[in-house]
């Protein structure tokens, strides 16, 4: 078993984005998740999902309690250091994270483990958190919750290098990357995939599935959109070297085109992401972009099994007249006059 740390303030939709590294994920407590395996070469190119560990076990959030479990587990020990980190999820349970460290790592020490707290081979995270999950399993809900575990894959925090006002092109409105990599995730983006955005913009979503391997494929009404999105494309998908997910970086091809008439075969594409237009921002006519939506969605539908569409709205009623099954919805608070709407359609 495997320990998950989630990030941000949706645990449903950061746990639905670590199914795309990980098999049996199931949220046990606020910012905590449990999965049966893990990838971990995807859980490091996860958005929401800060580091899995492999799962010594859990307790009462106490520092009695962890100590107790400490003391009780199996540990292989090897010639190699350690360290403890510990961390309260939100300020949760007010333990003293140091202390937490240091107890916690003198328990290591008398069972024979070496420390190095600058460069350890080996990493305990000790995660305390309270609150309810919301889950109607009363067995995998606690109110409060400590899990120990052996650090086993990290996701790269290099988000903020890719912010909208920093990349060559921007256009207002563009998805922050940390959304982009979380839904390209979630429509199957990954090495030896094939990603479409048929209203790419920026390439923003395009961009972060390529840096986690998938080959991504964009059109763009417009022709100014569709050459920025090169440029950006271009800009972090044409380096030689690795992505800093640690994985080739996949090829990419952008055009302008019309979503609702796309030049490709039937199931040609893996997965498909696009972010709808937003009817109080949209130029485009009630009418018009009902038409546009209902009509990219059908042709989602023909070139590819699985969809996730973001808008302002819920499209669910069009997406399945389109023939989709709605497989999860999420709503995301913006602010106070934009919910983003995420429909998982398979």
């Amino acid at each position: 078993m495997y320990l998950l740390e989630l990030g941000g303030e949706d645990d449903a939709f950061a746990a639905r984005e670590a199914e795309s590294a990980a098999t049996g994920v199931r949220p046990i407590a606020p910012g905590l998740a449990v999965a049966r395996g893990i990838a971990p070469e995807r859980v490091r190119g996860l958005a929401y999902t800060h580091r899995a560990s492999g799962l010594l076990g859990r307790t009462d959030a106490d520092l009695e309690s962890a100590q107790a479990l400490l003391e009780a587990a199996t540990l292989e020990r090897d010639d190699g250091s350690i360290a403890v980190r510990a961390t309260d999820v939100h300020g949760a349970t007010g333990i003293d994270t140091e202390r937490a460290e240091r107890e916690l790592g003198r328990v290591l020490v008398e069972r024979g483990f070496s420390v190095d707290l600058d460069d350890p081979d080996h990493l305990l995270r000790a995660v305390f958190s309270a609150g309810s999950v919301g889950s109607t399993d009363a067995e995998s809900e606690q109110d409060s919750v400590c899990a120990l575990g052996w650090l086993a894959a990290e996701s790269v925090r290099d988000f903020g290098t890719r912010a909208p006002t920093d990349k060559p092109f921007f256009q207002p409105g563009s998805m922050d990357p940390l959304l982009a990599r979380a839904v390209a995730n979630v429509a199957g983006a990954r090495s030896g995939a094939t990603i479409l955005d048929p209203m790419c913009g920026t390439g923003g979503v395009l961009v972060e599935a390529g840096l986690v391997g998938a080959d991504v494929i964009g059109t763009d009404a417009q022709e100014k959109m569709a050459a920025g999105a090169r440029t950006n494309l271009e800009h972090f998908l044409d380096a030689p070297n690795l992505s800093p997910t640690g994985v080739d970086r996949g090829s990419w091809h952008v055009g302008r085109g019309d979503g609702t008439r796309l030049p490709l075969a039937d199931d040609a594409v893996d997965g498909v992401v696009f972010d709808a237009p937003y009817g109080r921002q949209s130029k485009i006519e009630t009418h018009r972009l009902e038409d546009l939506v209902a009509g990219a969605l059908a042709e989602a539908r023909r070139v590819a099994s699985r969809a996730v569409v973001v808008a302002d709205r819920s499209w669910q009623d069009e997406a399945q007249a389109a023939g989709w099954e709605l497989e999860a919805t999420f709503e995301r608070r913006v602010h106070r006059s934009l919910t983003r709407y995420v429909l998982v359609l398979e």
